[in-house]
């Protein structure tokens, strides 16, 4: 059984799921902040990945409770892949309705049992729609984006082992094992803001003021959600726990599993709501924000702004805030990468000749330089007249203008004699066989 890679579990600012491998175990000293493998002990930098400081940062990373399922089995940690509902459906994480729904109907069309005959159509369809029907629930997604696929089902927590054990699944927070429910905050919400930007602006860059509506703390209560001055009892659903448990007896032992209390969001105690935020602990409010677009954006490119998303419930870390960039066209030049395409029309003495031209770039009128002999549809180069690359002002691409050959349809009386004295100079050229 392969050793786990320490780099799978390298946390990233990227919106792109990481890609789940085999399963693989790793065995670690209970006692000790070292983690090894079958091969020896790792490099320092990676062997406190299970010490009692970083274990519950590491498993309780947001990335990897979507990837993987974790289970104790006497001294080895068992990693397992699951599913991730936002890769099935190819979108990224902070997706919004729209376009959830926009990537399920694609998917759907193209994999209806009706449509598509192949062996795993079928199968395939079933895990769209279970992705889609996750995602779209506001409630169902707020969960799976916690606690991953077990949260769904309740998160399983295994039970029957020694003490010892039982103090490390409790460090496992949020994630079904026995974890705390009864701060009762959450995270924020992403949000994501579309910035149309023009062809120029675009490729050289500029400063945006946008205006966004948030959730924020609601200066009421403090983010309690609790009316002031009133007096907060406990909650009869979960009895002050602020979880509820049930146990299932398995061939393997008693599972339990335990979910935060619906009723009083996990604090175990209920109080009358606060009369402007209606016990929510947030409020809607607008904010400006400047934005700094790099020079060399293109569609689909997208900054993020840390903390600028919706404030967390019940005092919880806020989301982040996503710009995503919209480049309009522009009638003339084309967009390659970091190339401008551009066609130019020459008359096929010029390409005989050779002329210059004068063509349209970003940065102006420039001159273009036809060679004698030019060729139709060939492509000269104007070195570093394409778009910057981001962070990089001082790299350009370049203008690729291909040469298109007018040819005319009819000649004159004089111009088709004066092409006739052409041929019969070309012919005299040719040797007689």
């Amino acid at each position: 059984m392969a050793a786990m890679p320490c780099g799978v579990f390298v946390p990233h600012c990227g919106l792109q799921s990481q890609t789940p491998g085999m399963y693989s175990t790793t065995s670690f000293n209970l006692f000790s902040s070292h983690c090894c493998t079958s091969k020896g002990m790792l490099a320092s930098s990676c062997s406190t990945i299970f010490s009692p400081d970083s274990s519950h940062t590491f498993l309780s990373s947001r990335p990897h409770k979507d990837l993987y399922h974790f289970k104790l089995s006497y001294s080895h940690l068992i990693v397992r892949a699951q599913r991730n509902y936002y890769s099935v459906l190819g979108i990224a994480e902070d997706a919004g309705k729209p376009e959830i729904k926009s990537a399920y109907k694609k998917l759907a069309r193209t994999y209806h049992p009706d449509v598509n005959k192949d062996p795993g159509a079928e199968q395939k369809f079933k895990d769209i729609s279970n992705a889609y029907e996750v995602l779209s629930d506001d409630e169902k997604r707020s969960i799976y984006d916690r606690y991953g696929e077990d949260g769904l089902k309740g998160g399983p927590s295994m039970g029957g082992f020694s003490s010892i054990f039982d103090e490390l699944l409790n460090n496992f927070d949020g994630m079904g094992m026995g974890g705390n429910f009864r701060n009762g905050f959450s995270e924020g919400e992403d949000l994501a803001y579309s910035l149309r930007l023009d062809f120029r602006e675009a490729v050289f860059g500029i400063d945006k003021d946008i205006e966004i509506n948030r959730l924020e703390d609601c200066p009421t209560c403090e983010a309690s959600g609790a009316k002031p001055g009133s007096k907060s009892y406990v909650c009869r659903t979960c009895n002050g726990h602020g979880q509820l448990i049930s146990s299932i007896r398995t061939p393997f032992g008693i599972v339990q599993q335990a979910l935060s209390c619906p009723d009083c969001d996990g604090m175990g105690e209920s109080s009358t709501p606060c009369n402007k935020c209606r016990g929510e602990g947030r409020v809607k409010k607008s904010k400006k924000i400047n934005v700094k677009v790099p020079a060399g954006v293109d569609t689909g490119n997208k900054i993020r702004f840390e903390c600028e998303g919706n404030s967390g419930k019940k005092g919880g870390p806020p989301g982040d805030l996503f710009v995503v960039f919209e480049v309009r066209a522009d009638p003339v030049l084309k967009r390659d990468g970091n190339n401008i395409l551009y066609t130019c029309k020459v008359s096929y003495l010029d390409a005989i000749l050779g002329t210059v031209k004068k063509v349209p770039t970003v940065d102006g009128m420039s001159d273009l330089k036809i060679p004698p002999g030019t060729q139709p549809n060939v492509t000269l180069m104007m070195a570093k007249k394409g778009v910057p690359f981001v962070n990089k002002k001082s790299k350009r691409g370049d203008q690729l203008v291909k040469v298109q050959v007018e040819i005319p349809k009819k000649l004159n009386v004089e111009e088709r004699k004066l092409i006739e004295e052409l041929v019969n100079i070309d012919k005299a050229r040719v040797p007689s066989s």
